[in-house]
């Protein structure tokens, strides 16, 4: 019996270990701005998420030139490993997201969704070293 339960307490933690630290890679990585299309209706404008470390926690603000935002701060959110939540109740939006990395951690996009008074649209946003707006 002890020999299956040091095997299966050694994997558990070396999971566990793993899924913190890849937490904690991902919470470090999207630091700085992402931006990306967003296309509402006939609507075609840019808009950009830039996170940044406030403390010990992650706080993002959203720019969009066709919103006419500029630097609105989220009130939520939320890295869990590569899921992505932030929103902002006074426009009613949520942005849901996946982090997507390549083998060598870096992360190359973050695929998310936009809902906004009940519509959902689909955004992949990029890292940039400033909005182009």
């Amino acid at each position: 019996m002890k020999n299956v339960l040091v095997p299966l307490f050694t994997a558990s933690f070396i999971i566990f270990y793993n899924s913190v630290l890849a937490a904690e890679t991902t919470r470090e990585n999207i630091l700085g701005s992402w931006e990306g299309p967003l296309v509402i209706g006939r609507d075609n404008m840019k808009l950009a998420f830039t996170f940044s470390l406030q403390g010990e926690e992650i706080a993002a603000v959203l720019t969009s030139s066709g919103l006419g935002i500029y630097g609105m701060p989220a009130d939520t959110v939320i890295v869990d490993d590569r899921r992505i939540t932030i929103r902002i109740p006074r426009l009613d939006l949520e942005f849901t997201g996946v982090v997507r990395t390549a083998t060598s951690g870096e992360v190359l996009r973050i695929d998310g969704d936009w809902f906004q008074y009940s519509e959902m649209v689909p955004v992949v946003l990029l890292p940039v070293e400033n909005p182009s707006f």
